[in-house]
Parts: C-alpha cells; sequence; structure tokens
C-alpha cells in the first residue's frame, strides 16, 4: 500500500477542451486543488474565464489519486446525479490527485436527456484529464539543522544535491537552518549531516527540537 508521503501525479498547469452536442456548447476545465478552498477559487476563476454559462457544474480531489477523503461536487442546477457525481467518477478514475474540474455548460435549446448529459459530463473530464500536463508531488518534511560555522559551507553543499531548501537561518553559538526535504529522502539528509559535520550536526523536527545528532 501506499504511503501519504509517497509522490503521486497532480495537474502541472491547467487545461481546457470544449465540445458542442446538439448545440450546447461544454467547456471543460482542469487544475489543481491542495483544498477545498483551492477548488473553490478554481471554479470562481472558470466562471470569469467563461461568463454567462447556463451552468458551471465541479468536482474536486484534494488528495491523492482516488482518495474519496476530501472530495466535493456539484450539479449546479443540472438534474441531480448527472453532473457532479459523474465528473468525481471520473476524476477518481483519472489517476491524478488534487485535481478540479469545472464545465461551464452554454445550453443550446436541445435538451440531452440524463443519459446525454451523465456521458457529456464525464466525457469532457476524461478527454481533459488525458491531455493534462502532470508533475509529480512530493512531500517535503521541515527540520531544523544545527551545525557548528566551519561546517556550514559542507552542509550547504549537501543540502544541494539532495535538492532541499533552505527557508530561514539563524546565527548564534551555532548556526540553525530551517530545511524543507522530500519526506523520502529525511534519512539521507540526516546521513549527509552527519557525514559533513564529523557527527556533531543535529537534524530536529520543526516541531520538536530534541532532534537526532548526526
Amino acid at each position: 500500500m501506499e504511503s501519504p508521503d509517497d509522490p503521486y501525479p497532480v495537474p502541472a498547469r491547467t487545461v481546457e477542451t470544449r465540445e458542442v452536442i446538439r448545440r450546447s456548447r461544454f467547456i471543460t476545465v482542469l487544475g489543481r486543488a491542495e483544498s477545498r478552498d483551492d477548488a473553490s477559487r478554481f471554479v470562481g476563476e472558470v466562471r470569469e474565464r467563461h461568463p454567462g454559462a447556463t451552468h458551471y457544474c465541479w468536482a474536486f480531489i484534494a488528495g491523492p489519486p482516488g482518495s474519496t477523503a476530501q472530495v466535493g461536487m456539484s450539479d449546479a442546477g443540472e438534474p441531480r446525479g448527472t453532473a457532479g457525481r459523474p465528473m468525481l467518477n471520473a476524476l477518481l478514475h483519472s489517476g491524478l490527485g488534487e485535481v478540479v474540474a469545472v464545465c461551464a455548460r452554454y445550453y443550446g435549446g436541445v435538451k440531452l436527456g440524463t443519459g446525454g448529459l451523465v456521458r457529456a459530463y464525464a466525457g469532457g473530464v476524461k478527454r481533459t484529464s488525458r491531455i493534462c500536463p502532470i508533475v509529480n508531488r512530493i512531500t517535503r518534511n521541515t527540520v531544523i539543522v544545527s551545525v557548528s560555522y566551519e561546517s556550514v559551507s559542507r552542509v550547504k553543499h549537501a543540502l544541494r544535491v539532495l535538492e532541499a531548501e533552505v527557508e530561514d537561518q539563524a546565527f548564534g553559538t551555532e548556526v540553525r537552518m530551517r530545511v524543507l526535504v522530500a519526506a523520502e529522502r529525511r534519512a539521507e539528509l540526516e546521513a549527509a549531516i552527519a557525514d559533513a559535520t564529523g557527527g556533531r550536526g543535529v537534524v530536529a523536527n520543526a516541531d520538536d527540537q530534541s532532534g537526532s545528532h548526526g
């Protein structure tokens, strides 16, 4: 089973597809949403980008691919179960995490029926998710690295090699750096700090200053 800290694919940018079905225009926009608030903002942005639509139906997953822990959906005035739920199901099977989809429908005067709506909304999400460029989401931990002044240059070199980011640093009797590191590379970081400091450096969780000597 995958750990929540394992990398997973998320949208790299916002993408959009369009389709006309029996004179109704369906514009499906898909992007990234790390939270319910992100999804809400995204829906608002689509409304601004495509004003005057008859419906703005949406669904989102604010978590790993296929996870239902943080999801949401809306039929936005379409018959119940014909838009939000099919869109969410399509997202759950897309292989993407932290994803939101909004479909702006401009009604063309011809009713599609329940089945037609389900196919239109689900199809839009499936089509858009297939063309969406992806990146891997990597969970990062915040740690406090405490080292002597003489070892700072070696430590910073080790951090660069590990693609760890120094967010902040403080200078006292020693140098304390607030560092973001990929969760899966935490053990590597501790080993690298030990090597760079002759075992005298300390790595601690940001909320636990007891730490471990490296």
